[in-house]
């Protein structure tokens, strides 16, 4: 994720603007694995798997807004 070129972009905003953005993008994979688990529950393990994946690089970005 790091070695990809919109990280620069993605760090070159404003500190307000990279706090507000990371605390969406944490909400985003709160979310995701909540959709994920109950995904997975209900037995539909390729919508599980999906949701596991957008909660995992929601993350990953939110941690290059640190």
């Amino acid at each position: 994720m790091l070695a990809l070129p919109s990280v620069t972009r993605l760090q070159s905003l404003s500190p307000t603007a990279r706090a507000e953005l990371r605390q969406l993008l944490l909400e985003l994979r709160g979310d995701a694995q909540v959709r994920a688990d109950d995904c997975w529950r209900r037995h539909k393990a390729p919508m599980a798997a999906y949701w596991k994946v957008v909660s995992v690089y929601a993350g990953h970005v939110a941690r290059v807004l640190r």
